[in-house]
């Protein structure tokens, strides 16, 4: 094929991966904000409406849920300029990140299948091209995708993505001589350093150009080494930084789980289950749901964990085996292994066993083993080593496969259009998850069907009664309905479980304001505010209470206390109007217009 030809063909591959990429997840688009993260995230997170001088400052300095991430709050900040809060921008922007991954990852495939030569000898250019091509597209519409794409929260995930594939392409220009080419190096170190600052997640890059330099470069081989490690130490202090920075904003915001319920041997049975489940996942994604919820108790030799962890070493040690045949298995499992070290039992954080969106970068090695495959195949058709008979008969599985992920990525983007249905369709796959009861409950409350949210949320207090929030969550189903004596009830238990927590603080309080108690309300109030003065409808609440008190107080005669009070109300909401109305007119006896809600 002539270098025109060969030219045109790649150009558009590179175009039918992209489409392919926006096609798939097109259902997307409609989509809602769902209750799983993208409150916190975007909707109530004043911080990322807009890209102004304050909202800047604080994408540069802020932490929610335990992430740095700058850079994906300034996209956020983009949408919001250029939409505000119209989810359809945020799913458009996530898309086509998603799109420019899949082509960036085809142009990484045509030079890493050049290099690994498939077939042997100098491998036939368009047999390399579709390999490439069918490498990308595995990555594009496999339904592992979804969580990452379709989910708004999940936009570092893309984002973090486009720059880790910078990076690696980046690279691959610069080892193209045996000195790494220096302009080519500086635009790899700035493209790590983006996808650090869109996600931590990108902190293994590192390890894995080394993995590189010896399959499928040489480079370890043929400079030594030593000097191939050398050349990585401005890679591995920008992996380091961003490591230290994560593990900031995980102990400043959440927590590491803890090692005292979950010790060695349920640390060393996480890891290797971790690294088992998203292989597994990559190559049978079916029932793929946004959570799946870390066990009570986690042991080394029960059957869940034993057999992940003996397939791990049985299959490390056949790829070991197998290094000198088949040495793309090995470099491809050891590529898994890599990137999915940050996300392993051994600093765990959270309630999850597993997320669907840790695999974007970890199935990477495992798309282009694929790819790689069909390429060596096509390559022995030119070389007129099998028969055309094959050759077609692979190439058209090859297109069979992508179809049907396509197809499977497609229905599953529809379950994230809305918090119910996502919910809905956990909790038919997982019934024991109690987070997804949990959420389901959230979803059904925000849409008032407070009956069927109290039973939602009596199944996640059931399968984890020692979880606060839950209890905390059905006293407010409890309330909605008139069960005022169950609301307060359970809101005793919340508190027992967790002295605490801001939710069961904050609707103590607000029960209490609803009957009048303002007196009795403040010191919840004022807990709650003390410990997460940015939660959801608190300074709201609090100041409200605070108002209708100075007015107690002023009609007792204590026009001193109601002035304190109102200039505390006017402390925790500046911007209170009907605050400073009342403080400027005290005297004149003024009141309120609503009282605080419960939540």
């Amino acid at each position: 094929m002539s270098g025109a030809r060969l030219r045109i063909l790649g150009a558009g591959l590179g175009c039918l991966v992209f489409a392919a990429a926006v096609a798939t997840f097109w259902p997307g688009l409609t989509g809602e904000f769902l209750n799983w993260d993208d409150r916190e995230n975007v909707v109530n997170n004043v911080g990322v409406h807009g890209l102004g001088r304050p909202q800047l400052a604080w994408m540069w300095s802020g932490i929610i849920l335990g992430h740095y991430i700058p850079l994906t709050w300034m996209s956020f900040g983009l949408n919001y300029a250029l939409g505000g809060l119209n989810p359809w921008g945020y799913h458009v922007l996530n898309l086509l990140l998603h799109g420019a991954n899949a082509a960036l990852f085809y142009l990484v495939a045509r030079r890493l299948l050049a290099a690994a030569r498939p077939g042997g000898g100098d491998p036939d250019p368009a047999a390399r091209l579709v390999g490439a091509a069918f490498a990308a597209l595995l990555i594009a519409v496999h339904p592992l995708r979804v969580e990452s794409v379709v989910w708004i929260t999940e936009r570092k995930d893309v984002l973090c993505g486009l720059f880790f594939l910078s990076a690696v392409l980046a690279y691959l220009k610069a080892a193209g001589s045996p000195a790494l080419d220096r302009r080519w190096q500086v635009v790899s170190l700035a493209a790590f350093a983006a996808a650090l600052l869109a996600k931590a997640a990108a902190m293994p890059l590192p390890a894995l150009l080394l993995l590189l330099d010896v399959y499928p470069l040489g480079r370890a081989r043929a400079l030594g080494r030593r000097r191939v490690l050398l050349e990585k130490i401005p890679w591995a202090v920008l992996g380091l930084a961003g490591a230290l920075t994560a593990l900031v904003a995980v102990f400043s915001r959440t927590a590491v789980t803890d090692y005292h319920r979950y010790g060695p041997g349920a640390r060393l049975a996480m890891t290797a289950y971790s690294f088992i489940f998203y292989p597994a996942r990559w190559f049978w994604p079916v029932q793929l749901v946004p959570l799946y919820e870390l066990p009570i108790d986690v042991h080394l030799l029960a059957p869940r964990f034993l057999l992940p962890g003996v397939a791990f070493v049985a299959v490390t040690a056949g790829l070991v085996a197998l290094r000198r045949t088949w040495p793309s298995g090995l470099a491809a499992w050891t590529a898994s292994v890599v990137m999915l070290l940050p996300i392993s039992g051994a600093v765990h954080s959270g309630h999850q066993l597993a997320h669907d969106r840790y695999s974007y970068l970890s199935g990477l090695g495992l798309a282009l083993v694929a790819g790689g495959g069909l390429a060596r195949l096509l390559d022995a058709r030119a070389r007129g080593r099998i028969g055309a008979v094959i050759a077609r008969s692979v190439t058209l599985g090859a297109m069979l496969v992508v179809l049907v992920l396509a197809a499977g990525a497609w229905d599953q983007s529809k379950i994230w259009q809305d918090s119910e249905t996502l919910w809905r369709w956990t909790t038919g796959i997982d019934p024991a998850c109690a987070i997804c009861w949990n959420n389901l409950g959230t979803a059904l409350t925000d849409q008032k069907r407070h009956p069927e949210a109290e039973a939602a949320y009596r199944r996640a207090l059931e399968l984890r009664p020692n979880r606060a929030r839950f209890a905390s969550n059905l006293a407010t189903a409890l309330y909605a309905q008139g069960k005022h004596t169950q609301a307060e009830a359970m809101l005793r238990v919340a508190l027992r479980l967790d002295p605490h927590n801001v939710g069961a603080l904050m609707n103590m309080g607000a029960l209490r304001a609803q009957d009048g108690r303002y007196d009795e309300a403040l010191p919840y109030f004022r807990k709650a505010y003390a410990g997460d003065p940015a939660f959801a409808d608190l300074a709201r609440n609090y100041a409200l209470a605070l108002v209708y008190q100075a007015d107690e107080e002023r009609r007792t005669g204590r026009t001193v206390v109601a002035l304190v009070l109102l200039q505390e109300a006017l402390a925790v909401m500046p911007g209170d109007v009907e605050a400073r109305r009342r403080l400027d007119a005290l005297k004149a006896g003024r009141g309120g217009s609503a009282a605080p809600d419960a939540r």
